[in-house]
């Protein structure tokens, strides 16, 4: 018992690293968009980051899903998959999609330190309340809800001094715009993870086979990428020619204006957020979905810091604002630890 108890703690501990991965991986994909904004425009930035989607989950699923002595190999893994199984991961695909077309067009008008905390500190709150309801006996409620109240001031306190920015009426409306984007983008982004673990089988172990039907992570990160990339081609296309932000742009200035490193950049992209959900769609096998998804959310805090400390997005703001940027880093510190300590058993 004493032995199983220990190889569980330890799991559960490398479930965390894995999810703090995750909290870098989130964080800092955004940084490509800032790298290839100035010259391209990011409804086809987008298209390059969906690419690098979809080839990272492929290669994560012919070599890491492909090899150990427990579970399925993908090949095998995808025959036997159920529809209902393959429906949700492709599901939470497309309300990825939605999510974050309106998160990319919030960064252009708000940048990284506002739209980030606003978009995904929400995500979290839903998500976790959508994951917690799947499994409550999993979690000390009060500790998970009081971790994802610290996260909802932190994202308050962001709003805040962000408002204190000097701005003109125009960068006023363009302020609400951005937010209401944000907003629209964490409530999706707070739906899509359960889609996606709900497809999912149990971690395999010595004495528990993977169940019939379900999908192992890497098989349904690549289903879900499939919902993105297939989706991409109604949302993304509609976006090119009628934009939420920035002018309208064509396909043919995607093949004929984008240089090899600007692709690259959003390829890179793609890479490194679709490196974070495989990791964490692994460690929510052991963490449980509310935990794996409430600490990936942690990324707010990644993305807040390349837009104050790096991006310098906040330069120009009156004195005092430092204040509440860094309490807001100290509540969604103090949310993501509670959060941690939530998961029972």
């Amino acid at each position: 018992m004493g032995s199983e108890m220990c190889i569980r703690d330890s799991s559960y501990i490398f479930a965390v690293i894995m999810c703090v991965v995750t909290m870098i991986c989130w964080g800092s994909w955004a940084n490509t968009q800032k790298l290839a904004s100035k010259d391209w425009p990011s409804q086809l930035f987008y298209w390059d980051y969906v690419l690098g989607l979809l080839i990272i989950s492929l290669i994560y699923a012919f070599t890491l899903g492909s090899n150990g002595g427990l579970g399925r190999g993908f090949i095998e893994d995808l025959s036997q998959a159920s529809s209902d199984s393959l429906t949700s991961a492709f599901i939470g695909g497309i309300i990825f999609n939605f999510s974050n077309i309106f998160l990319v067009a919030a960064l252009e008008i708000l940048g990284m330190a506002v739209a980030f905390p606003v978009a995904i500190g929400l995500a979290l709150a839903l998500g976790v309340l959508t994951n917690y309801i799947s499994a409550p006996n999993e979690y000390a409620t009060i500790l998970l809800f009081s971790g994802v109240g610290f996260v909802i001031v932190a994202i308050i306190i962001d709003a805040l001094a962000y408002n204190r920015l000097p701005s003109s009426n125009d960068a006023s409306k363009s302020f609400g715009k951005g937010l209401l984007l944000s907003v629209g983008a964490g409530v999706l982004a707070g739906n899509f993870y359960r889609f996606v673990a709900q497809s999912m089988s149990v971690v395999p172990t010595e004495s528990i086979a993977m169940e019939a039907g379900k999908l192992s992570p890497y098989t349904a990160v690549v289903i879900f990428t499939l919902g993105i990339f297939i989706s991409n081609f109604v949302l993304n296309t509609f976006i090119i020619y009628k934009p939420i932000v920035g002018k309208p742009t064509t396909y043919s200035a995607y093949f004929n204006q984008g240089s090899l490193r600007l692709h690259m950049i959003g390829v890179l992209g793609g890479f490194i957020w679709n490196t974070g959900m495989t990791f964490n769609i692994i460690a929510s096998g052991v963490a449980g979905p509310a935990i794996s998804f409430g600490l990936g959310q942690g990324a707010t805090m990644v993305a807040a810091f390349w837009g104050v400390f790096i991006w310098k997005e906040f330069k120009e703001a009156p004195k005092g604002t430092n204040n509440m940027i860094a309490m807001m880093f100290a509540f969604f510190l103090i949310g993501l630890i509670l959060i941690i300590a939530s998961r029972q058993g």
